[in-house]
């Protein structure tokens, strides 16, 4: 019998505060719930505008502690009520200056299972992360759930195979990257990075992305949030690129074995010849 698992990721606007966001968030999680969704993962710095828009210590104040905060703890209860998986992408604080891109993982019985830190920090226009976050320093956990083996990629990451490899080699079967993105040159990579990450390492990916346009900038977020196979393919249709939307999908797990028995890329790996990539 096929490991069915009913996963969801969410995109959606700003609605202008932190309170309303996380009140919509969990009314989607509700929605979620009743077509059966297992696990979700929400939109990177879910409960906040995308403020890396602009350069202002005003921002520092979305930061909590993870997983003592408020939110946490909030989507804990309910990650228990509803008896589902929950990827929460947040502004963490870890002490005074210490801040992080990160997201926390719930499992279904509302237990915090850990966190995973964002490695890779832009910093150019509209997108001013160095003022915000520290680089991750956590590695690349993949976290056992109630679901199977989940990981967590966020955002500009995704431009760095290293990290994807390193989530498949510690067994991910799906791995969550939540993002916002805008449109350019961005939209055609949004395509083509994460199937081809999907493929490269045979297992699942969602990709999560906001839509709209934030007062803090003019950066138009494009959604087009998806899901895609172990074989790069997508699962279902591809979010709107406009309109907020709550992406349902029955991924089965059985296909990753199929297909590493099939590729068999992990087999056929050189590790031994890969040491020059870490010396410059």
């Amino acid at each position: 019998m096929s490991r069915i698992v009913k996963a969801a990721i969410l995109q959606t606007e700003w609605t202008g505060d932190k309170e309303t966001m996380i009140e919509l968030h969990e009314e989607y999680a509700r929605k979620a719930a009743a077509q059966g969704t297992q696990v979700i993962c929400f939109q990177e710095l879910f409960y906040g505008p995308y403020f890396c828009q602009v350069q202002d210590i005003e921002y520092y104040g979305y930061a909590e502690e993870i997983p003592n905060g408020p939110t946490t703890e909030r989507f804990q209860k309910l990650a228990e009520e509803l008896n589902m998986v929950m990827v929460l992408p947040m502004y963490e604080q870890e002490m005074a200056g210490f801040l992080y891109n990160t997201a926390a993982v719930i499992d279904a019985d509302g237990t915090y299972l850990g966190k995973y830190r964002k490695h890779h920090i832009p910093h150019v226009g509209g997108f001013w992360e160095k003022f915000y976050f520290r680089p991750g320093n956590q590695g690349y956990p993949v976290f056992e759930t109630a679901v199977g083996k989940v990981g967590v990629y966020i955002c500009y990451d995704r431009h760095f195979p290293e990290g994807w490899r390193a989530l498949g080699l510690h067994g991910a079967e799906i791995v969550f990257n939540p993002s916002a993105t805008s449109r350019g040159l961005s939209k055609y990579l949004w395509q083509i990075e994460q199937p081809a990450s999907a493929v490269a390492n045979m297992y699942y990916v969602g990709a999560i992305n906001r839509v709209g346009v934030e007062d803090l900038g003019d950066n138009d977020f494009y959604g087009s949030s998806y899901f895609v196979d172990p074989r790069g393919q997508y699962v279902g249709d591809v979010a709107s690129d406009t309109e907020a939307e709550l992406v349902v999908r029955d991924l089965d797990l059985d296909k990753i074995e199929e297909v590493r028995n099939g590729w068999a890329f992990y087999r056929d790996r050189r590790p031994e010849t890969y040491s020059p990539l870490t010396e410059g």
